[in-house]
Order: structure tokens, then sequence, then C-alpha cells
């Protein structure tokens, strides 16, 4: 097999594996809008944190990374734990008011916000062609919140839609914070101690509000952990085999997963300026992630002998 083959080969089964994470990811968002109709966010942000760890376990002791699971820069965990919360908790605010498919289209901006986090944070470059495609995509996520009234004024802000962009930057940051500390620190860390963060942190904020768990809530549980899991390890073997600028544009599949779950479970689909700020969303990443390609492709091309 040629090395374009084997790449080939490699994009083809990270692209299957992306798809596959994106579709866990999107029943994971469909458990936590239908928890969130009984249980606060922090609580169900530690539900997450609980119900993950003894899969999380499992995955550790059977990969046998127990050794590097102390050897990590504490500061950074603590950080993206604590982002890791805010997160969950304003994600699922947002599932709980807005449609899925709505709350994805809003969400997308975050691949924008990190490319413009990755030049104060990470020190690298980004070409001014990028900062139009983040700026295109700001206008979509204007676009996607406009009410659907007369009455701009009155409805351009809600509380799903706000809540809804902050999860996105805290996901922003904390994708950030992650690429320093994957530097130095194992996978297995990373994904125990956010777990772990989430479980106590967010089960301590809840606490004076814990509202006890129905026995009829114990599948919706044991599907919270096992398509978060499932969904991880699927988007870990993602990135790790294919080209990221050939995998990254299957994320956007999950536009088409909460269409169909709102549709089936909650019979709604979003407005007409939800999907053209969808499309402007969209188009902009998908640049990104083009440009990106062109410009590793060219350097690629200048490194050969």
């Amino acid at each position: 097999m040629t090395s374009s083959q084997h790449l080939a080969a490699g994009n083809l089964r990270s692209i299957t594996f992306m798809l596959m994470a994106v579709g866990f990811f999107a029943f994971m968002d469909a458990v936590l809008k239908t928890l969130s109709a009984t249980y606060p966010v922090l609580q169900i942000a530690a539900l997450r944190g609980i119900t993950a760890l003894p899969l999380v376990f499992l995955y550790i002791s059977w990969r046998g990374g127990w050794h590097t699971v102390l050897k990590v820069r504490w500061p950074l965990h603590l950080l993206r734990g604590v982002l890791g919360i805010t997160m969950l908790a304003l994600f699922t605010l947002g599932v709980r008011e807005l449609p899925l498919s709505a709350t994805y289209t809003l969400f997308f901006i975050s691949p924008l916000l990190i490319t413009a986090l990755s030049v104060p944070v990470l020190k690298e470059r980004v070409p001014k062609a990028h900062w139009w495609a983040i700026a295109i995509g700001f206008i979509g996520v204007l676009i996607a919140l406009r009410p659907s009234g007369d009455d701009l004024q009155a409805g351009f802000v809600t509380i799903g839609g706000l809540a809804t962009l902050g999860a996105a930057l805290c996901y922003a940051i904390s994708a950030v914070v992650g690429r320093l500390a994957t530097r130095t620190d194992s996978s297995e860390s990373m994904v125990f101690w956010m777990m772990v963060f989430m479980a106590l942190g967010a089960g301590a904020l809840s606490w004076a509000e814990w509202v006890p768990i129905r026995r009829s809530d114990a599948l919706l549980l044991v599907a919270l952990a096992v398509t978060g899991f499932c969904g991880q390890l699927a988007i870990t073997e993602a990135f790790r085999h294919g080209q990221a600028s050939a995998v990254a544009p299957f994320e956007y599949s999950a536009l088409a997963w909460g269409l169909g779950l709102d549709w089936l479970i909650w019979h709604t689909l979003p407005s007409a300026h939800t999907w053209v700020g969808a499309a402007i969303i969209v188009g902009s990443g998908l640049y990104l992630v083009r440009r990106e390609k062109r410009i590793t492709d060219v350097h690629a091309n200048a490194d050969h002998p």
C-alpha cells in the first residue's frame, strides 16, 4: 500500500469514528435535555461525572495507564475542571430552553473561538483570511439568535442562546488549555481528572438543591454514562488515525442528528433564521478547515526533498 493509499484508509477510518462520536454525543445531549426537565443543571453535570467514573476506571485499568494519572500539571487540570463544569451546566441549560438543532447551531461557533484564542495563548499565527471567517461566523450567530417575532429588541437575547454561547466559549478555552496540557500529560489523566472534578465539584455546588434520583431515571443515567464514554473513545480514535483537516468537518453532522432527534422526540424543527445562521457558521468553519489543509499541504510540499 502506498503512502497516499495508507493516508486515505486512515482518513476513512477516522471519518467513520467521527460520525460515530457525533452520534453518541447527540444521544447524550438528548438525555441531558430529558433530565433537565427534572434536575438542576449543576446536578446533571455532577451525574455526568459520577456515572462516567466507573467506565473511566475500567478503561484506564485496561490500558494500564494508572502510572501517568498523578504526573500532571495541576493548575491546568483544575482550570479544565472548572471550565468543564461550567460548560456542561450552561450547555444543559441551553438544550433545556432550545431545540437540539438550534443549540448545535450556536455551539458551532466554538471552532472559530478556538482559532481566535490560539493567538494569545498558544502563540500561533492566524492568517488575515481566518479572521474574516471568524467575523462572518459571528454574524451567523447573530442571525441564528434573531427572534422569529417582530420585536427584535425584546427577544434578541434569550437565556438558552446566551447559555449556549457561554458553553461554546468555555469549551473553546478548555480545548486550548487541553492543548497545553497534552504537551506533558497523558490522555488517561486528562479524561480521569475531568470526570473527577466534574463529579466532586459539580456535586458540591449542587448539593444544597440536590433532587433525589427517581428510580425511573436509572436507564437514562446508564445511557448518559455509556453514550458520553463511547463518544469520547470514538472521537479520540477519530483524531488518532486521520488528518484533522479531513475529519473535523464531519463534526457538523451533529446538526443532522439534532434535527432528527428534535423531530422524533420533541416534534419540533428550527425556524428559518436558525437555518440561515447555521449555514453561515458551518460555512465559516469549513472554510477554516480547508484553508488549514491547504497551508499544511503547501508546507509539506516545500519540506519534501
